[in-house]
């Protein structure tokens, strides 16, 4: 059955390297907004709006991957309950195989990675302030038991009429393949 997995974790988790390693062992696409970010746009941007509508894109792209048969691997980190619950029941309602891989990463770990990337690969990668890796850990929902072992998404958040109306919200590009 054809796979969608979903990488999530704070930068400095090692989401990035197992993505590679999934995606070799899968024949599958891998998309990581990261690799786009600094070609496309050449500067990691503050307000997040142009990595919403590129991650919006790549969703609509995983989505019309996997509808074709092509197991695919989203690296994005998805924080947030909903970003995952959302991604989930979309993956689910192609008719395709959810999976997420959730690395945790404690503090030490995470900086010693992030200060390593920085020293060998700073022109593929975004510099990390102390407070962007304190916000990161405020703002990190970790997966609870239910998500971890693969439990349907939940009921979209107040106010929204489905998981695709939120989506199309979070990510101002996303459109579902189906309606393209």
């Amino acid at each position: 059955m054809t796979t969608l997995i979903l990488m999530v974790g704070l930068p400095g988790a090692g989401k990035t390297t197992r993505a590679r390693q999934l995606a070799e062992e899968h024949g599958a696409l891998r998309l990581t907004p990261d690799e786009w970010m600094l070609p496309l746009f050449g500067e990691a941007e503050p307000d997040g709006k142009v990595r919403d509508v590129l991650e919006g894109r790549m969703l609509w792209l995983a989505l019309d991957a996997v509808r074709l048969g092509t197991d695919v691997v989203v690296d994005y980190g998805c924080w947030s309950r909903d970003e995952r619950s959302a991604i989930r029941w979309l993956a689910e309602a192609e008719g395709v195989c959810f999976r997420m891989v959730y690395l945790p990463v404690d503090d030490e770990t995470q900086r010693a990675r992030i200060a390593h990337r920085w020293a060998t690969a700073a022109r593929e990668t975004y510099p990390l302030t102390e407070a962007d890796l304190l916000h990161g850990r405020e703002h990190f929902e970790e997966p609870d038991a239910a998500e971890r072992e693969g439990r349907a998404a939940s009921a979209p958040p107040s106010g929204w009429a489905g998981w695709p109306e939120w989506a199309a919200d979070r990510w101002p590009s996303f459109v579902r393949p189906a309606d393209a």
